[in-house]
């Protein structure tokens, strides 16, 4: 047990060890079954680093992997300084993985539960959420009279008013903008593969006729709504936007120009999403509704939302005088 504590030199498996790692059927299967590509990498490369920290060489010994050895890696995590929700999610994949293999008979049981993790902050999401007049600053920047801004009003008013995640407005095909019940909706392809109809407000209705209208692709349904209005690289528009393109030519663009960056240390294009659910719910929506509207598994993720108890303008800070 010393001896794991004891900072060891990397022994990062080669690749055709861990080429071996899935193979072994389950653990492939566990792969695979996360749907979303970026969760996927992040667990690899945490699993990926638990094997090189217990000096795992082949597959089968993760069936031999002790409580012991998994309080080790915690504490090694803790000694290099890793954050609190980093250490969180490597020991979430670590325990994910060996539910899996608990599920197909492969180990006897989690090594991992049991093994107390940092705290979460469960009382407010760090992510910054934007004022109102910020909210309506970024709205308003982009240019009317060209097509890029005319498009990039129509993505931000579709994740300010909608509270879509950066992933989901690019999946969005024109196919997905759709009529039902006589109501305009988005229809959200989410995490872990779980689909979600959002209403869609009027300002952000007719935002996006006015650039379908001067993009002219709102008649190919299997086209992405929102698309490049130039690719220096490849000449190719038809294509959803890149998720870097969202936060690094639209978001941040808008946002350094309005000056949001100068003070709202973490801003980025979730604070988008945050802002919009904290303004439903300061608007007195249901919560069960904003949870449904986000998309969120579990309401404890959209309470972090939640403001309407720790209002800045009701701090004690603002009744002082002297």
């Amino acid at each position: 047990m010393a001896d794991l504590l004891i900072k060891q030199p990397e022994r990062a498996l080669t690749a055709k060890q861990f080429q071996q790692l899935a193979e072994v059927p389950p653990e492939l299967e566990w792969f695979a079954n996360i749907s979303s590509e970026k969760t996927r990498k992040a667990y690899q490369n945490d699993i990926r680093a638990f094997s090189q920290f217990v000096g795992i060489q082949h597959p089968a010994e993760f069936r031999i992997v002790t409580r012991s050895h998994v309080i080790a890696w915690r504490k090694a995590l803790e000694a290099n300084a890793f954050s609190d929700a980093s250490i969180r999610r490597k020991l979430s994949a670590l325990s994910s993985l060996f539910e899996y293999l608990c599920e197909h008979n492969a180990v006897t049981h989690n090594p991992v539960k049991g093994v107390k993790r940092p705290a979460a902050n469960n009382n407010e999401g760090k992510t910054p959420a934007l004022s109102n007049d910020q909210a309506r600053q970024l709205l308003e920047k982009p240019p009317e009279d060209t097509l890029k801004g005319r498009r990039d009003r129509a993505v931000l008013a579709t994740l300010l008013y909608h509270g879509l995640r950066r992933q989901e407005l690019c999946n969005l095909r024109v196919k997905d903008y759709q009529r039902r019940s006589g109501v305009m909706m988005f229809h959200v392809h989410g995490k872990r593969k779980k689909e979600r109809f959002v209403p869609v407000e009027a300002k952000t209705q007719r935002l996006i006729a006015e650039y379908l209208d001067i993009a002219g692709h709102g008649g190919e349904l299997e086209c992405a709504l929102f698309r490049p209005v130039k690719n220096n690289a490849t000449g190719i528009l038809d294509k959803p936007l890149n998720p870097r393109s969202v936060y690094r030519d639209v978001v941040m663009f808008y946002a350094k120009k309005i000056g949001i960056t100068l003070d709202t240390h973490g801003f980025c294009v979730h604070s988008l999403r945050a802002t919009a659910a904290t303004n439903a719910l300061d608007h007195k929506a249901d919560i069960a509704k904003v949870q449904e509207w986000l998309g969120h598994a579990n309401v404890s993720t959209t309470r972090l939302y939640d403001k309407r108890h720790s209002r800045p303008e009701d701090s004690p800070s603002f009744k002082v005088e002297y």
